[in-house]
């Protein structure tokens, strides 16, 4: 598939199916392209969506499956909107940094494919309002799913969520305790931590 160079073309990649429940079209939208009129379409269509597929289809299908709709807030990045975002200080990486992570049709300086999107989970926002410990979730999903690198955010406990070809497994978090949660080589790394989210449904599959 060629990058889109006409609004029929975005529209044809916007249908390709990148898993049971989502499509392409629902990665792509961003507050900085549309606000800043900067064009957010990949340059490499077909590594795009090889990386999204696997995003959806090994972590936001079972999330989806298990707690309900989950809610898309920023996924793909074009080089050009990331790197206009990094600059100006909107919260977005540097380009190197954010291959194969907001930037799914580049691979990083290993030429490793991945792909990540920020979601809320409703079902566990609203407990988070009323008081739940972000580690619940994180420590789910890190006991359950093959995850890359997840990253917490204080607003609705929005996280990052990226797959990897070569998973590095760490949780990171701006919500106190800020830092890293855990990661390799971490006494807390292995084993079960089903005492952080007693009352969490059990996995199920789309």
């Amino acid at each position: 598939m060629r990058k889109p160079g006409s609004m029929r073309g975005l529209e044809e990649l916007g249908r390709v199916r990148l898993s049971a429940n989502f499509y392409m079209r629902d990665f792509l939208y961003s507050e900085i392209a549309s606000f800043h009129r900067i064009s957010n379409i990949p340059d490499d269509p077909n590594l795009a969506v090889e990386a999204g597929r696997n995003l959806c289809e090994v972590l936001l299908e079972p999330l989806q499956a298990t707690f309900g709709r989950i809610a898309i807030r920023s996924a793909y990045r074009s080089a050009e909107v990331n790197g206009f975002g990094n600059v100006r200080g909107m919260n977005c990486g540097r380009n190197e940094a954010s291959a194969a992570y907001h930037i799914w049709d580049h691979r990083d300086s290993q030429g490793r494919m991945g792909a990540a999107a920020s979601i809320v989970v409703p079902w566990f926002a609203d407990r988070y309002r009323d008081g739940a410990d972000w580690r619940g979730l994180a420590w789910w999903i890190h006991d359950h799913l093959p995850y890359a690198h997840l990253q917490f955010f204080p607003k609705l406990a929005a996280f990052n969520i990226q797959w990897h070809e070569s998973p590095q497994r760490r949780i990171d978090s701006f919500i106190q305790p800020r830092g890293c949660l855990t990661k390799p080589g971490m006494a807390n790394h292995e084993g079960s931590h089903a005492e952080w989210y007693e009352g969490f449904p059990r996995l199920e599959q789309a």
